[in-house]
């Protein structure tokens, strides 16, 4: 299941990524030596750095039908029947990475990353 955010963040979460699936597959044999890794892990990631994504937050609305769908007009306020403080999902490329809660912040709206999944 989801797990909290560290300190480190998603960028310490992602960069530790390889190291977690080379110890699962076994590569990382001897744990005291897996901290010499953290330079190999951060050469692995710089070749995709620049790479372009897609990261989107989703409020899912439950029981929206497609006659609501036809009924929608410029400045329509569609109910999402969303608690507020329910976490919604953040993916990347379509991939859930983890869940967030909206924010409003001076005068936009954000979101805060809360979980990875």
């Amino acid at each position: 299941m989801a797990t909290a955010i560290a300190e480190g963040g998603v960028a310490g979460t992602l960069a530790k990524l390889p190291r977690q699936l080379a110890g699962e597959a076994g590569a990382i044999a001897n744990p005291e030596t897996a901290g010499s890794r953290e330079g190999e892990d951060d050469a692995r990631w710089k070749p995709v750095l620049g790479l372009p994504c897609e990261l989107t937050v989703e409020l899912p609305l439950p029981g929206f039908k497609i006659a609501d769908l036809l009924k929608l007009r410029a400045g329509s306020v569609i109910n999402a029947h969303w608690r507020l403080g329910r976490d919604v999902p953040l993916r990347l490329n379509g991939t859930v990475i983890g869940w967030t809660e909206f924010e409003v912040v001076a005068d936009a709206l954000a979101v805060r990353l809360t979980e990875l999944a």
